[in-house]
């Protein structure tokens, strides 16, 4: 009789621990994903949030910088997504005194018609539903602007990846540059 009480012992024993570790294993996962999730997700952010994020990515020499910063975001059909980036004004001299920059966000993809079929440069550029360009940006020496490109996949595109390229100019000249791949998700 003794030894029987001993194997149900163990047996309750072990499925407690067993319970105990799947909830730890799932609080776990939920908090990574809540830490990851809300780092990215670019289009619930407001400006100053967008500016902080944007700010910490900044070097001593940096003119221009994206986030996030593995250059590339999913977005899915039928929802919104995005990307943001930073300017910095680093000119010196005369030209530095508030600079005037402006910049515009362009497919960047030889073979778009490859990766995604029928879809056009012309199309994509028609889902970038805010942040497509902008002028009269003024800076005053090494103060950051920032923005934000929001990107809205319609119904019935098919799931392809695809670049787009941002270019600054500072007075219709050539300042920086950068890219962002999109992935486009079902």
């Amino acid at each position: 009789m003794n030894s029987k009480r001993g194997a149900v012992e163990l047996s309750i024993g072990t499925i407690v621990i067993i319970v105990l570790a799947m909830s730890m294993l799932i609080l776990g996962i939920v908090l990574v994903k809540n830490i990851f999730g809300s780092g990215i997700d670019i289009v619930k952010m407001t400006d100053s949030q967008l500016k902080n994020q944007v700010s910490k990515l900044f070097g001593e020499n940096q003119r221009f910088v994206m986030y996030p910063d593995s250059r590339e975001i999913e977005v899915k059909i039928n929802e919104n997504g995005g990307f943001g980036f930073g300017i910095k004004n680093l000119l010196q001299g005369v030209a530095s005194q508030e600079a005037k920059f402006s910049y515009e966000v362009v497919v960047s993809d030889d073979d778009l018609r490859r990766k995604c079929g029928k879809i056009t440069e012309q199309e994509v550029e028609r889902w970038i539903a805010t942040g497509r360009s902008e002028s009269g940006l003024i800076l005053p020496p090494g103060e950051i602007s920032t923005g934000k490109v929001l990107i809205s996949i319609p119904e019935g595109t098919a799931p392809c990846i695809f670049r787009l390229r941002v270019n600054v100019k500072q007075n219709n000249q050539g300042y920086a540059t950068d890219i962002m791949d999109i992935i486009i998700k079902p």
